[in-house]
């Protein structure tokens, strides 16, 4: 006996969608809500002010950086710094370590070998484009590593596109559109054993997918740099 198929408006009724997309953002939490509501209505003033309508606000600032630092296990409370979302957090990462390349090359003489960035060929466009639009405006030379199948980085081919003048490494923690987590702690293990303490390149993560819903630990991990987007775990945009 042949069934009829079964439409979609009997399974979810015209007007009422269900949210799926939470790699992309999160509804803001309720005891987020709650954390936040005084600063929106009593506990208004600026947290920089030297008098009492900025102590409260600064506390609360206070209070939010060190959270964050126990989450992803940072060694100082003010080794966070907040930006305005994800893509700021990465192009600030990126962009810096470049420039700071830039001005060491320029006092030693050295103006004529860009720094060298390495990333993968599957990052975030915050990410990727910050990457070639340094590189298309000659402030940087850049190595795209492929991936797998499974959408994974060898660390083989992170470790053999080193050159003396790489400044950054940048691989995504866990990738926003299959999920894939690359081997952050073996790329980091492999630098420290081919490239001389100190010398080596900066090594930067974009968490944003990661925080909040695996172990994020820094110190594991093994990078200099991470970002994260806090709308992807619940606070808001």
């Amino acid at each position: 006996m042949a069934h009829s198929p079964v439409k979609r408006h009997e399974i979810f009724p015209v007007g009422s969608p269900v949210y799926m997309d939470y790699n992309a953002t999160t509804p803001v939490d309720p005891r987020v809500s709650a954390a936040i509501y005084p600063h929106l209505t009593t506990l208004w003033g600026n947290p920089s002010s030297a008098h009492q309508f900025g102590f409260a606000p600064k506390l609360s600032v206070d209070r939010s950086r060190m959270q964050i630092a126990r989450l992803i296990q940072a060694q100082k409370n003010d080794h966070v710094i907040f930006t305005s979302g994800g893509t700021e957090s990465a192009n600030w990462a990126i962009w810096g370590t470049v420039e700071a390349a830039h001005q060491r090359a320029n006092s030693i003489n050295k103006d004529n070998v860009l720094p060298h960035v390495i990333t993968s060929a599957v990052e975030h466009p915050c990410v990727i484009n910050m990457c070639k639009h340094l590189a298309t405006t000659h402030r940087c030379s850049l190595t795209i590593v492929p991936v797998d199948l499974e959408g994974r980085v060898s660390v083989e081919d992170v470790v053999s596109s080193l050159r003396p003048e790489t400044c950054l490494i940048t691989i995504m923690h866990a990738n926003n559109e299959v999920g894939t987590v690359q081997p952050i702690e073996d790329i980091a293990r492999a630098l420290k054993e081919n490239v001389p303490p100190g010398l080596g390149p900066l090594f930067h993560t974009d968490a944003s997918q990661s925080v909040g819903k695996i172990p994020v630990d820094v110190n594991v991990l093994g990078v200099d740099l991470l970002t994260i987007a806090g709308h992807k775990l619940y606070a808001p945009k």
